[in-house]
């Protein structure tokens, strides 16, 4: 751990803190190494027990994903005037006496004509159909000067070593500051600190005003989640916490804050969030990101971060008065539990973009969940004022920071791409390397080898997804035109490769990286460990780690090459192996197309006179169907699931296509009418012993032997419903409750077969007991199964990979499925998709198969 510091070092603060009335603290810091093995500092369980309830509405507009339009580069201002949203006197905004998403298109009206400082654009929609506002805050620009920002933008990224000599780029770029707020909609303050600084800036009439906006482009996400915003909800309308998005990309605000980041190429960047008393001011404990240029990153984080703490503690708050604790800087005052290794948060994200000082801040006083329904309105708008306050120095901080280091700060982001396009090493954190950085220790130093190149054989949707998404986020691809042999292997033309000397080699690896056990690091985590798309998103994905790539026929792409296409004649084959595939078949059953499946359930057959709509879907879903003389052996029918599952869960299901109603507990014994449902699948949010008896004797003829139905279960959750209805004989086993990557799988049976021998857990499950008639469909690896993540043991032994190694881990009955893996979290893992499908699909045709 840590071995000089500047202050006295904090054990990890609970991140929970609440003030019960002003000035008083209900919970308050432990003293210095009371707790050696501190719980992680979470603001709610990382794993979501919620039962979901997002309309398909939601879920529709986050599955739109339309390429965002490409305006011509014009000057600043570029003002537009916003037609109002109707007044909600139900936003949650009100209570705390803050500004009311309602409110907000009148007030960047009102911003915008106050002078030529200020421009608004909409960059796209909410998954609840609400607009998104990027405001830009900068001395006005010709469309020559506008262009000019862009080609130097262009030439950072693009030419590093050119812009690191570039006279024009040190005289005249103006540095790019993006804050982002309201991520975590019940987290409300930033926006409204962003709004009373961009009044400010709008006309103020002092010189430092005006060099800052001279030399600078100040970006403000107005409010990352509205939908949370009005509904004092953390999760957006679909019920997904938008700072764990940014590896998947399944939201549509996700993907707004992501073209941000590529677009505008921030060098520095706010995340203002709520509430940890003191106010946390980021750079993080470990284990830091092993992709980064961390030294570039912690130099600049970590000066901004003590401006930031000056301006905070300068505001004159204190515990006595007001119940507000000194500001805290992780990485100089706590020991773990608050890491930015996975670049799932907007911060952690943004370094692979070229942001050289990123940080979350975590403003202080509780005003969401039980306080704001339990604390006098007096109260919360006392805080609220405070918490506004605190956010608003932070940013004036922050702008502080650019308006001193402009020069070097552009010049770090520089030499992150051109590392990157150079091949160059990376360079370990010390002392040494990042002088005034107090505190580093070798638990800082995180560094990895990059393969020379990673190449994804074409032809599979699974590989056109994932090339898709790595240009999405600014990674580079080509493509062979002819075979290409690197590292003794001979890959055919069209394979698409991924040069890592490129700028961005950083967000290429962590995307296609197998990642790393970290679990003998830290003993705790605050969020997942391992991502992988190579392993998880069902493509094949090999690092190449030496070759020469000079004179090879590689061309780049924009897209990858479309592979849907289906056989010209006779009936036609698709293999159920993608979730793209799973959704064409469910439009095809939903049209009433007879649809049958080979024995190993892994195809479906498909009439020819269904071509006309088969191709039509090929083009939808871009998934091939080919010519077969099969069969089939099991018809599948229209499947409609009723499902007490999580957010991620719901929208990977309507992701596939499936028509699904969320239940619960309560909505079984309020009265749900069965006889609309096929199947039923649940993880999280229907417990047996809770329902009436009325609900509970609903359910047990919807599973019962004779009705033709079955049950879909993840977790203990759905394992403990399967043994309460007699269902499955088998003894679930929980492994660590904080256990979480990505883990080698060895697939036995029907369910599984042909997809990837990997897969994602949290806190895992295994099955032992297993009673007659019930099949191993899936195992844990023997060994340690774990390859990247974060798995240790309990203190007594038990629960770690090891245990779970050779243990089965998804079983199947005849009137059941039960899950002890992840096969649907957070939207991610696209390769398992398959496997709740299958399942889905034969608990559906249960009667008509026994």
């Amino acid at each position: 751990m840590r071995t000089t510091r500047t202050a006295p070092a904090r054990p990890v603060l609970i991140a929970t803190l609440a003030l019960t009335t002003a000035g008083s603290l209900l919970l308050t810091p432990h003293p210095a190494g009371a707790d050696p093995e501190p719980a992680p500092t979470r603001h709610e369980p990382a794993l979501d027990q919620r039962a979901a309830q997002a309309p398909a509405s939601a879920a529709a507009r986050a599955l739109d994903t339309a390429a965002p339009t490409s305006n011509p580069i014009t000057g600043y201002p570029r003002e537009q005037v916003l037609s109002p949203d109707p007044e909600n006197p139900a936003d949650k905004s009100i209570k705390l006496g803050l500004t009311p998403y309602h409110a907000i298109a009148p007030k960047l009206n009102a911003l915008q004509a106050l002078g030529d400082r200020v421009s608004v654009e909409v960059t796209g929609k909410s998954a609840g159909g609400h607009r998104l506002y990027l405001v830009t805050v900068t001395a006005p620009e010709s469309d020559r000067q506008a262009r000019a920002q862009d080609r130097m933008r262009a030439l950072i990224e693009n030419a590093p070593a050119t812009a690191a000599k570039s006279a024009e780029i040190r005289a005249s770029y103006k540095a790019p500051v993006f804050f982002n707020n309201n991520i975590h909609g019940n987290e409300w303050e930033g926006t409204d600190a962003s709004l009373k600084l961009i009044e400010q800036l709008a006309t103020a009439k002092d010189k430092r005003t005006a060099d800052l906006l001279a030399h600078s482009r100040l970006y403000f996400n107005i409010t990352a989640n509205p939908d949370g915003r009005i509904a004092g909800t953390r999760a957006n309308a679909n019920g997904f916490d938008l700072n764990r998005d940014f590896v998947t990309a399944s939201q549509s605000e996700t993907r707004a804050m992501r073209q941000i980041e590529i677009d505008k190429q921030p060098a520095v960047m706010l995340d203002l969030h709520g509430y940890v008393n003191g106010t946390l001011i980021e750079p993080t404990t470990p284990p830091h990101g092993e992709n980064y240029e961390y030294d570039l990153f912690l130099k600049n984080t970590y000066a901004n971060a003590l401006g930031m703490e000056a301006a905070v503690n300068g505001l004159g708050y204190t515990p006595a008065k007001d119940g507000v604790e000194p500001a805290q800087i992780p990485f100089r005052d706590q020991q773990e539990g608050w890491d930015d290794w996975p670049p799932i948060f907007t911060p952690q994200y943004a370094a692979f973009h070229g942001t050289v000082a990123a940080h979350t801040v975590e403003i202080p006083l509780q005003v969401n969940n039980s306080a704001y329904t339990s604390l006098p309105v007096e109260e919360l708008r006392r805080r609220a004022a405070v918490n506004t306050a605190v956010a608003g120095a932070a940013i004036r901080a922050t702008l502080d920071f650019v308006q001193a280091r402009r020069t070097s700060l552009i010049t770090d982001q520089i030499e992150v791409f051109r590392r990157g396009a150079a091949g160059a090493a990376q360079v370990p954190v010390s002392s040494e390397t990042v002088p005034g950085v107090p505190g580093i220790g070798p638990e800082d130093v995180y560094t990895t080898t990059f393969p020379r190149a990673y190449v994804i054989p074409a032809g599979k949707t699974a590989a056109a997804r994932l090339v898709n998404h790595l240009l999405a986020n600014d990674v580079r691809v080509t493509r062979a035109t002819k075979p290409i042999r690197l590292s003794g292997r001979t890959y055919p033309k069209g394979s698409y490769v991924v040069d890592m000397h490129q700028p961005k080699r950083g967000l290429a690896n962590v995307l296609l990286a197998d990642g790393r056990d970290i679990s003998d690091k830290v003993s705790v985590m605050y969020d997942i460990s391992g991502w992988s798309l190579g392993r998880l998103w069902g493509a094949e994905v090999t690092a190449v780690p030496t070759a020469r790539l000079t004179g090879m026929s590689l061309h780049p792409v924009r897209d990858a090459t479309p592979v849907g296409r289906v056989a010209p004649r006779g009936d036609l084959s698709l293999r159920l192996d993608d979730p793209a595939a799973i959704a064409a078949v469910n439009s095809l059953l939903q049209q009433g197309v007879p649809v049958r499946t080979t024995p190993d359930g892994g195809t479906a057959i498909v009439p020819a006179s269904a071509r006309p709509k088969a191709a039509a879907l090929a083009r939808t879903h871009n998934v091939t169907f080919d010519a077969t003389r099969l069969t089939g052996a099991t018809p599948l029918h229209r499947t409609r699931v009723a499902a007490a599952v999580t957010p991620g869960e719901l929208f990977a299901l309507r992701e596939m296509n499936f028509e699904v109603t969320p239940v619960s507990t309560a909505a079984l014994n309020a009265g749900f009418d069965w006889s609309a449902t096929d199947v039923l699948m649940v993880s999280t949010g229907l417990e047996y012993g809770e329902l009436t008896a009325t609900a509970r004797t609903a359910l047990d003829a919807f599973l019962s032997p004779t009705a033709g139905h079955g049950l879909v279960g993840r977790g203990i959750t759905g394992a403990e419903l399967g043994a309460a209805t007699g269902l499955l004989a088998a003894k679930p086993v929980e492994g660590n409750g904080d256990a979480n990557g990505v883990v080698r799988m060895v697939n036995a049976g029907p369910i599984t077969t042909g997809t990837p021998g990997y897969g994602f857990v949290y806190a895992p499950v295994w099955f032992t007991d297993l009673g007659p008639g019930v099949r191993v469909e899936q195992s844990y690896a023997t060994g340690d199964p774990l390859v990247s993540g974060h798995w240790r043991p309990l203190e007594d032994g038990t629960a770690g990979p090891t245990a779970a190694a050779g243990q089965p881990s998804v079983i199947s009955g005849p009137q059941a499925v039960l899950f002890g893996t992840e096969p649907l979290f957070r939207d991610h893992p696209k390769g398992e998709f398959p496997q709740v499908a299958r399942a889905l699909f034969s608990m559906a045709a249960v009667k008509e198969s026994g």
